[in-house]
């Protein structure tokens, strides 16, 4: 990547549930950042050469032999650090502080009292004031490194907020990413503005030059295809590699037999029709479900689709005369969710992207010009890039399809049953205003049946669960609140006019950092 490096934010990870929110704050403000987490800190910093550093939270105690650290050089490096709950207890602790178990543990809101001056208030914060912020800590430093001075205090951090001026070393036992820190957004502004000295001019449409300028550099005379799915990553990436190369694009979009109602042959019309790009429709509806017979695990269902895919990539890369690139919709959540940064689960999240490579059998290269992006930014890059609205404001649609939204086997007849659901569902929504309001809505048709009445008749027909949430980027989810006329309004639809569901419940599930699907 060769976004301009030095104008840029390195964000350390030690495992924090929300990290990536450190990041949304940061480019918020207008400026680049990047997560790397501990261990490939150094290769992250040699290849960004930032203008400061941020150390993330973490579940560890650097108490323990085995705990992560900061590579010591960035605290030689000169650069601006800001250090956040398990990144201020490292910080201290490899400068020379001593970190104990807390007496006094804080989970949830706090309130701090400011108790000095500190560059990182500037127009914010005064000395005297008291102001609400989020705290997750069970240890906290007893004694703070030669040179710090603390500036804030809460009842169980002592040093809730601690700084070297001098060295421009700033320490936080509270966590500024989160909305329960009420002007923590512009506490890192003030950071990477005003301490780091950078402008905050970074924009779509310097992204887009950049990325532009990226692709043919790598690319060169070479051939990309591209793989449509449908959804709004895949076609922002395929138009924005099409201006950067034109007619050495092709885009190859397979119809799985799994997609949403009338969305094949919407994708077919923008991309072969209004944009001219050259596009091979390929029907593999058969040989998809064909594959799934069987197959109930959702972990199974995915690499069936995934290797599928593949496949017919190959196939359809020998038919034009062979690729040098496969191109693909990878977002900044997909790498972050699909990298166990310490030793965690994570690797499996987002399975069904190939963010560690391609197969060593394919003789490819990834092109990936979304990676460094959340879903929100990819919106404003389409829009940049002058995608209809239909297109950028889509809700997103995983790769496998309704595979995912079908528990237990997947059947041609299921997905023609769910397909008239969620489009019904989807229908509803738009006709309520509402669409915009929410990141994403789907139907789910439940591996069970029920027995039911209707008319004079009793049936024995499948359940639909209905999912709407909303989301900034595609990380953290929240239930969207429906009334319960609506709720009633669509569930009697899908119950009238779809053969097969007899009964629809609503799931008020809210979900943590992670993959917001049903599986």
């Amino acid at each position: 990547m060769t976004l301009h490096p030095t104008d840029s934010i390195l964000i350390v990870d030690f495992g924090s549930q929300v990290t990536q929110l450190i990041a949304r704050r940061v480019r918020e403000a207008g400026v680049y950042s990047e997560i790397a987490p501990f261990n490939r800190a150094d290769e992250a910093f040699a290849r960004l050469q930032p203008k400061g550093i941020i150390l993330s939270g973490g579940p560890s105690s650097v108490m323990w032999d085995d705990s992560p650290r900061a590579p010591q050089h960035f605290f030689d490096a000169g650069l601006p650090i800001l250090a956040i709950c398990y990144g201020q207890q490292t910080m201290a602790h490899q400068l020379g502080g001593r970190v104990a178990p807390s007496d006094n543990r804080e989970f949830g809101r706090a309130y701090i009292d400011i108790i000095g001056e500190s560059v990182l208030f500037d127009g914010l914060w005064h000395k005297g004031e008291t102001h609400q912020v989020w705290m997750s800590h069970g240890d906290r430093v007893e004694t703070l490194p030669e040179g710090f001075s603390v500036v804030a205090a809460s009842e169980g951090a002592p040093y809730a907020v601690a700084t070297d001026e001098m060295r421009r070393f700033f320490s936080l036992m509270f966590h500024p990413e989160v909305v329960h820190t009420p002007d923590g957004g512009k506490l890192l502004a003030n950071f990477v503005r005003h301490v780091c000295g950078l402008p905050g001019d970074w924009t779509m449409a310097e992204y887009r030059q950049t990325k532009l300028a990226d692709i043919r550099a790598q690319v060169g005379d070479g051939k990309v295809i591209c793989g449509l799915s449908g959804g709004v990553d895949s076609a922002v990436a395929a138009v924005l590699i099409h201006e950067a190369i034109g007619h050495q694009l092709t885009c190859v979009f397979v119809d799985h037999g799994l997609m949403r109602q009338a969305e094949a042959e919407q994708v077919v019309s923008l991309f072969r029709n209004h944009y001219n790009i050259p596009l091979v429709h390929v029907d593999a509806s058969d040989q998809f479900l064909g594959g799934l017979v069987g197959l109930d695990e959702p972990e199974a269902k995915r690499k069936l689709i995934g290797k599928t895919f593949i496949d017919i990539f190959e196939a359809e890369a020998a038919k034009i005369g062979g690729a040098d690139f496969l191109a693909q919709g990878t977002l900044y959540p997909d790498v972050i969710e699909s990298v166990s940064f310490t030793g965690g689960p994570s690797v499996t999240i987002k399975s069904h992207h190939n963010v560690g490579g391609l197969p060593e059998r394919m003789n490819m290269q990834l092109v990936e010009p979304l990676r460094e992006l959340f879903k929100d930014e990819v919106r404003a890059l389409g829009r940049e890039l002058g995608l209809p609205e239909a297109f950028v404001g889509r809700h997103p649609f995983p790769g496998p399809g309704l595979a995912i939204r079908i528990p237990g086997e997947v059947t041609k007849e299921r997905c023609d049953i769910l397909r008239k659901a969620d489009a019904i569902y989807l229908e509803e929504i738009r006709n309520a205003g509402l669409y915009d309001a929410i990141w994403q809505a789907f139907a789910v048709l439940l591996p069970v049946k029920t027995v039911g009445v209707m008319g004079d008749y009793r049936t024995y027909d499948h359940v639909c669960a209905l999912r709407a949430v909303t989301s900034t980027d595609g990380m953290t989810a929240d239930i969207y609140p429906f009334d319960a006329a609506f709720l009633s309004r669509v569930a009697t639809r899908i119950v009238n006019e779809v053969k097969g569901i007899n009964r629809v419940v609503y799931d008020y599930t809210s979900k943590p950092p992670g993959t917001i699907e049903w599986e």
